[in-house]
């Protein structure tokens, strides 16, 4: 669901609905947290397969080890832990829409796998000996990097490059299409299920805020204050006051916005409104919030046991028993931070 109607996102789904009518290959661009995975949906939702299958995968959030087996699938004993056949996301997207999002982060021996794909259809699982299957879907890819960039610095395949970018979609920020934050504010409230009103002042405030997190840091910013304040009306004092501070004196950097996310994870977690299995973990698979986001949340665990990763248990809600999966959920997502800084 596309909330709001300012200029900038007509025009996005205006020409998103005229993709959509196709089958050509579509690259979306933008910021972290303007909403690319749902301007893919938007797309799926009105092309002519919408009935089939939409199959998205993270390509930052899966290692790189783990990744090829993801799309293409695995035959049973092909690497450790391959206990049976297991059909890849390009074979159960037959004829519906492959997501790949954060596109740009995937290595150059992946990248050579998705060209041959995207060349001949073609899926060879990962330990077999022949092609298992010819399949039809419609790749939609997404990053918030620029992959003219990359190109250059040798660190993505020019040829790739051409061949998802039949159809450019570039993202508008939040902050380019502020009409839509009191929609979006509304939308994300109602999605709580929490009765919670915002005071004119305070609205005023988000609207002036730049939102370098665009509307996945709006959405935690009101489903904090939702938890925590509602059912109330929140004022201008109940607001986040990094964001108060800048809304009224200019941008914040990038760097800031994750501290910022961070925080509020941290106050969360410390008050016992959130536990880190049940909220936070959810929240980094749904890509709500971002790697970085993650790493300064446990940097910040870190600081305040002295690098002691067994008494971060306590501070994220944990039991003593879950110290080696949380490890292993870190490494897995290359999320470690070193307990020495």
């Amino acid at each position: 669901m596309l909330v709001g109607s300012s200029p900038a996102l007509d025009r996005l789904r205006s020409a998103a609905a005229r993709v959509a009518a196709g089958n050509a290959k579509v690259l979306i661009t933008g910021e972290s947290g303007v909403g690319k995975d749902l301007i893919a949906r938007f797309i799926h939702a009105r092309s002519p397969r919408a009935d089939r299958q939409f199959v998205a995968v993270n390509c930052a959030g899966v290692a790189e080890t783990l990744l090829e087996s993801e799309l293409v699938g695995h035959v049973k004993g092909s690497f450790t832990g391959a206990h049976r056949d297991k059909v890849g996301l390009f074979q159960q997207g037959h004829r519906g829409t492959v997501f790949l999002d954060e596109v740009g982060e995937m290595s150059l021996r992946m990248q050579a796998m998705l060209l041959r794909f995207l060349e001949s259809g073609e899926v060879k699982p990962v330990g077999a000996d022949l092609v298992s299957a010819k399949v039809d879907v419609r790749v939609i890819a997404a990053t918030n990097r620029s992959l003219p960039d990359l190109v250059s610095k040798g660190l993505f395949r020019e040829d790739l490059m051409y061949r998802i970018m039949v159809v450019h979609l570039e993202v508008p920020p939040l902050r380019s299409r502020r009409e839509d934050i009191g929609g979006l504010v509304a939308h994300v409230i109602e999605k709580t299920g929490i009765k919670l009103d915002v005071s004119e002042q305070a609205l005023e405030a988000l609207e002036r805020y730049n939102w370098p997190g665009n509307i996945r840091e709006l959405q935690n910013v009101i489903e904090q204050l939702a938890w925590l304040q509602g059912p109330s009306v929140i004022e201008v004092e109940d607001l986040p006051p990094a964001l108060t501070r800048s809304a009224a004196g200019g941008v914040r950097a990038a760097r800031e916005r994750r501290k910022q996310v961070a925080d509020l994870l941290y106050d969360g977690l410390v008050s016992g409104s959130y536990s880190f299995w049940e909220h936070v973990y959810p929240m980094f698979i749904n890509r709500d919030i971002t790697r970085a986001d993650l790493i300064a949340l446990v940097r910040q665990c870190l600081f305040e046991t002295s690098g002691n990763y067994r008494a971060v248990l306590r501070v994220l809600r944990m039991e003593p028993t879950d110290y080696k999966r949380f490890l292993n959920f870190l490494s897995t997502h290359d999320c470690t931070v070193d307990f020495r800084e």
